[in-house]
């Protein structure tokens, strides 16, 4: 494991944070479906500003340009973050009568799922040099 990819893991572990605990505070306001979602663009912003600033090295692109990079870059991820989160909670876990913290374990897992996907297409795409 090299010491860029580390970085990401702590900054990414960070936003993840901010995912969750932004999902658990959201749910008391809005379906659990609709608070991953909101959540997700929570974290995704917390993750850009630090992975630009921590992890990756200037890609000589503009802000607007790399932004538009990382969003298509999670909007993929978004997308495995949400149908396991939800998958796990309305149908996997129901299944298999799992309820303690079901819809905080669903998420969590949900959130991790992605980290090495995210990596490269960020590393290659998002803050690749111009």
């Amino acid at each position: 494991m090299n010491l860029r990819f580390l970085k990401f893991l702590v900054t990414g572990g960070i936003a993840a944070l901010v995912n969750l605990l932004s999902r658990y505070a959201l749910n008391h306001l809005m379906p659990f479906e609709v608070a991953v979602a909101v959540a997700y663009l929570l974290g995704m912003a917390t993750a850009y500003l630090l992975a630009r600033r921590f992890v990756f090295d200037a890609s000589g692109r503009s802000v607007t340009s790399e932004v538009r990079r990382f969003v298509l870059v999670n909007i993929v991820a978004l997308g495995f973050v949400w149908a396991i989160s939800v998958g796990l909670a309305r149908i996997v876990f129901p299944a298999i009568a799992f309820t303690w913290h079901a819809d905080d374990i669903a998420h969590l897992v949900g959130v991790l799922a992605p980290a090495a996907t995210s990596y490269v297409g960020h590393r290659f795409y998002t803050f690749a040099r111009k």
